[in-house]
């Protein structure tokens, strides 16, 4: 199915989205407009486990639309920009299903900012990655001086965002920006075969890993554990637990049933 500048599909439980805002794939208002209620109903589609996030052609995406940044002169309207593209961005990472970005070569400012929200990402060997924003006279607006930091590390995130540095896909690997770097001609295929592994798993376990992990990041190790004991205490009453032992046990393959 294709609809205005996002091409979704369905298959075997894995969305593709596919961005195609040529010719450099930018995160345009309508644009973010248009993922968010995409994500929306994928988040409500009982057929849907995992989803994956490219973009089409050469590019994962250019970032932010400069257009639209150039017309931006109060700091009320700047910062409602960065709170509306923050808040589909927030919405894709506690989507509660498990969102992997395909990245295709050049990932820029905010593209790595959507890249970053999503829970893992797999980059193909040309990709680059920067948060270039410095150079505009501006920050990252999207998350990224909040969700960078978190994935390299802070001194790394520095010197990333105030030189607005360039990082190649094999550096990216090195410093956990992403999870893995394949050939380009397999992106897709490898990211639904990690989609596929993910997605045979029973998703209460997977919405509460991804409940567990992203609280636990906001808040104090106490709490963390806290929030952790409780999750595993609610999976404990499930009909997926008792078939993920008894098939351990038996030697056999789960089959989960979401409940």
């Amino acid at each position: 199915m294709k609809s205005g500048l996002i091409e979704s599909s369905v298959e075997d439980g894995i969305a593709l989205l596919t961005i195609n805002n040529p010719p450099l794939n930018i995160l345009s208002h309508p644009l973010l407009l248009e993922l968010k209620a995409i994500t929306k109903k994928l988040k409500a589609d009982k057929r849907v486990r995992v989803i994956i996030i490219t973009g089409k052609g050469s590019f994962f995406g250019a970032g932010a639309d400069i257009k639209e940044l150039s017309a931006i002169k109060t700091k009320r309207i700047g910062e409602r920009f960065a709170k509306e593209g923050q808040a589909v961005l927030n919405l894709i990472e506690s989507l509660g299903k498990p969102v992997i970005a395909a990245i295709n070569g050049l990932c820029i400012g905010g593209s790595n900012e959507l890249a970053m929200a999503c829970h893992l990402r797999i980059a193909s060997e040309d990709a680059w990655f920067t948060q270039s924003e410095i150079t505009l006279g501006l920050i990252p607006g999207f998350g990224g001086t909040q969700r960078l930091p978190r994935l390299i590390g802070k001194a790394r995130a520095m010197e990333t965002i105030l030189t607005g540095g360039r990082i190649i896909a094999s550096e990216a690997l090195s410093i956990g920006l992403v999870n893995k770097v394949v050939k380009g001609d397999v992106l897709i295929e490898e990211a639904k075969k990690l989609a596929e592994n993910i997605g045979n798993k029973g998703m209460l376990s997977v919405k509460a890993c991804i409940d567990a992990i992203n609280n636990g990041m906001d808040t104090s190790l106490k709490k963390g554990l806290d929030k952790e004991a409780k999750l595993f205490g609610k999976l404990c009453e499930t009909e997926d637990k008792k078939e993920g032992v008894s098939a351990f046990i038996g030697k056999r393959v789960p089959k989960f049933k979401d409940r």
